[in-house]
């Protein structure tokens, strides 16, 4: 059986939350999009069991239509509720097309709150301030990525009031990238509950938190690669057969999807994620993982939203390039920091200097322009 789907402009949060709450109710498929067009290959129909097909941000420039039914939206919400105080009222500070600014609707929805909106467009620390003073629920909470952290710290240092309605959330989700323990540090001195969050639109969002599986969620390491198991998986891949089969795979019964990522799980089930598998250099005959070189990048003063891609080089086949905005060190000392942390193999090769580092829609660094600048 088939239904409807629907391309719903997400320049509008209402209209999406009015969409999405017919799509979970069993109602026409929704496909947010960040204009009102609809793109000659969208099907005019999809599986009775799809409520919502989410784009990737594609920072890799790999666009990928993710299939979701509306169990494993509301059974991330169900798990998010579970993992933090119940359900409570949001404010959404991320675009509806991602699948992080999708489920502060869903959990909304499901709590049957009303959820304050930020104008869609460029960020606005004291506008999402204000959004949260807004609030009436006893139970708070939003969602952001680091860089919007970093920016609504800066302006709650300075400004008690602010720094008590930061104060009054149950919990500050922040994810899409990895959290610089600097940051972390910054927002636990100012009191502000901050909850890592793991996880991506094949799974209906984050569904690890603080490196604890929440739910039914699963975690196993096969060859060195994380995958995930649960209720919240997606169906497929809109259209793409093939990447559904590579990505989704099932053993004894159980569906796991290979997220991509190095990654280890502890005895205590704690999942640790180390960085992508596609991102893994191989530089003068050695492995070099750029997420771990990026860690430890953004750990030193005046670098937390730093970036490190891939170059090729004659020498030494690839090597890691650090982009930055007003680095405060130069190469040699950069160099030095990481070589100390991370070993010789590491050290950046490169530091290119800019004014700001392009951003996708998602408030993710565009690494796809990045590479091209570096």
């Amino acid at each position: 059986m088939t239904h409807e789907l629907r391309a719903i402009d997400a320049r509008s949060p209402q209209a999406v939350m009015v969409a999405l709450r017919a799509a979970l109710s069993g109602g026409p498929a929704i496909n947010p999009r960040t204009d009102n067009s609809v793109p000659v290959d969208l099907p005019a129909e999809v599986e009775k069991r799809v409520a919502v097909v989410i784009e990737t941000s594609g920072s890799t420039g790999q666009t990928k239509r993710v299939a979701l039914s509306a169990g494993a939206l509301l059974s991330g919400a169900a798990a998010a509720d579970a993992a933090l105080s119940g359900p409570g009222q949001w404010v959404l500070a991320l675009p509806g097309h991602y699948v992080a600014g999708l489920n502060v609707l869903v959990r909304s929805i499901a709590a049957d709150t009303e959820p304050a909106l930020l104008p869609v467009g460029h960020f606005d620390p004291q506008a999402f301030l204000d959004a949260a003073a807004s609030l009436t629920h006893a139970v708070r909470y939003t969602s952001l990525v680091p860089a919007q952290l970093g920016r609504v710290l800066d302006l709650a240092e300075v400004d008690r009031a602010g720094q008590r309605i930061l104060g009054r959330f149950d919990a500050v989700l922040v994810g899409g990238q990895a959290t610089p323990a600097a940051l972390l540090a910054r927002a636990e001195k100012a009191g502000v509950r901050v909850v890592r969050t793991y996880g991506s639109s094949e799974t209906s969002g984050g569904c690890v938190y603080d490196g604890v599986p929440v739910g039914q969620t699963l975690a196993a390491v096969v060859d060195g690669q994380l995958e995930l198991s649960g209720p919240t998986l997606a169906e497929y891949y809109l259209r793409d057969p093939a990447r559904t089969e590579a990505a989704f795979v099932e053993r004894e019964g159980r569906r796991w999807y290979r997220t991509g990522d190095a990654g280890s799980v502890g005895p205590d089930a704690r999942v640790t994620v180390i960085g992508r598998l596609d991102d893994v250099i191989i530089s003068g005959g050695e492995k070099v993982s750029l997420g771990v070189v990026e860690r430890a990048v953004r750990e030193l003063p005046g670098f937390a939203d730093a970036v490190v891609v891939r170059a090729p080089s004659e020498r030494w086949g690839e090597v890691p390039v650090v982009v930055a905005v007003a680095p405060p060190i130069d190469l040699t000392a950069l160099r030095a920091a990481v070589t100390s942390v991370v070993g010789r193999s590491a050290a950046p090769d490169r530091l290119v200097v800019v004014d700001s580092i392009p951003l996708l829609p998602s408030g993710k660094p565009d690494r796809a322009q990045l590479a091209r600048l570096a």
